[in-house]
């Protein structure tokens, strides 16, 4: 019933001085809501980039060719330490023995099983454009030399046609496959007019004609979406055999690919053994080693990164909650002065300390949780907003809500007992006496 009374009396001081109540708010409100529209817009980017990241196989794995270094060397790249340009400048090239090998990937698939579905296997050839006749219009494309498995791990559908066959895969046809994008530039949209026709594209001053073996639908990844209007590019994906890619640019061998694991399978676990594998492999080998790391775990590394980033910008935003709990002190003492005479009243009638104390803690506590809910109420808006703005799926962070109400009850408190506790050790007849 006190602390009702207390709540009661606490609220009507601040609606008696409205104006010097709100810019004691002020400080918590700015504070709350930065903190809170940080955490939503950290959060909503961690969010969106982890579904991309994910969507393109949370069990797929990563194999690298790297350099070999020593343990020195190791422990600068890990903290970071690799700043200067020389390291790049004296940084070996592998040569065609250190490439990973189709026959290496064969003995892994045999060594491993089921628990490998696939290689998604890439090789980048350049970029071009196709015109078909001075009535169409021209397509600009990135040429990229793929195994049957890259279409699996990036789940690439068609639209129209088929993938390449094993045949085509083992001899390096001279086949295609066309973007949904390209279709509407060369052909008005028609895949039926466009599938088995011969195309000419047009690659590092080089020409190839190529059978449009089939066309895959538009990317609708936000992700890649976000990268072209970055990178300024209309450009789309033309697909090729691996085989084919390789033989246009003079190259066997590979220095990196995806597996496809099993959906049953952990794949950190078959990453570490990957990585076992080709440490036998490589044990001669004095200047590369292989890698293998598991997108699950990039995922993990990525989602701790943006964390710990998140989290520390919201602490450089709580510094406004200090603030602005110095001012709900600085308030509350201006109070205690201007209610002096009440004080000693209430104290006169045999008011114990503790009430006295009590009454201005809740006041303190109050004017904090209402400048809370303000501020949680401004730092949603402001944080879907800017999430909205760049792109990013808007995930209230319902975590940073429930701890900046609690931190708004415990500024309420801190900030609150001492001028609290200096009017409950006010001398009555001094306090009867104070004009």
């Amino acid at each position: 019933m006190m602390i009702y009374e207390n709540i009661r009396l606490a609220l009507f001081s601040l609606k008696a001085n409205k104006m010097r109540a709100l810019l004691t708010m002020l400080g918590i409100i700015i504070g709350i809501g930065s903190v809170i529209a940080i955490m939503t817009v950290g959060d909503s980017v961690t969010s969106t980039v982890a579904d991309s990241m994910s969507s393109l196989g949370a069990n797929n794995i990563t194999v690298t060719l790297e350099e070999r270094k020593d343990d020195e060397e190791a422990s600068d790249s890990m903290f970071g330490m690799n700043w200067g340009s020389s390291q790049d400048d004296n940084a070996k090239q592998p040569t065609q023995k250190d490439y990973i090998t189709t026959d290496m990937l064969r003995q892994m698939k045999e060594a491993f099983g089921d628990s490998i579905t696939a290689y998604s296997i890439t090789e980048q050839v350049g970029n071009g454009s196709i015109q078909q006749n001075a009535e169409s219009g021209k397509a600009n494309v990135s040429v990229m030399g793929t195994s049957l498995g890259y279409f699996l791990a990036n789940d690439v559908q068609l639209v129209q046609g088929s993938y390449f066959s094993e045949e085509e895969l083992e001899n390096g046809a001279m086949v295609a496959l066309l973007s949904e994008e390209a279709l509407d530039d060369l052909f008005h949209g028609d895949a039926d007019a466009a599938v088995g026709s011969t195309m000419t594209v047009s690659v590092n001053d080089k020409y190839y004609n190529l059978i449009i073996e089939g066309v895959y639908a538009k990317d609708e990844d936000e992700t890649m979406s976000m990268y072209s209007m970055f990178m300024n590019s209309d450009a789309t994906n033309l697909y090729i055999p691996l085989k084919t890619a390789q033989d246009i640019n003079h190259a066997s061998g590979y220095q990196t690919l995806t597996v496809v694991v099993d959906p049953n399978q952990n794949p950190d676990q078959l990453a570490a053994d990957i990585e076992s594998y080709f440490d036998n492999l490589y044990r001669n080998n004095r200047d590369f080693i292989v890698s293998a790391t598991s997108m699950a775990s990039m995922v993990s590394i990525m989602e701790t990164m943006m964390s710990t980033i998140t989290t520390a910008i919201a602490l450089i935003g709580g510094i406004a909650l200090v603030v602005g709990g110095i001012g709900v002190m600085n308030i509350m003492l201006v109070s205690i002065t201007e209610r002096t005479r009440e004080i000693g009243t209430r104290k006169a009638l045999g008011a114990p300390n503790s009430s006295i104390r009590l009454q201005f803690i809740i006041e303190s506590i109050v004017i904090c949780l209402i400048g809370g809910a303000i501020g949680i109420v401004v730092g949603c808006v402001g944080g879907i907003a800017a999430a909205n703005y760049i792109g990013a799926s808007a995930v209230p962070s319902v975590k940073s809500i429930l701890i900046s109400l609690g931190f708004s009850m415990a500024i309420g408190v801190f900030f609150g007992y001492y001028p609290a506790n200096k009017a409950a050790k006010l001398n009555p007849i001094d306090a009867l006496r104070y004009e």
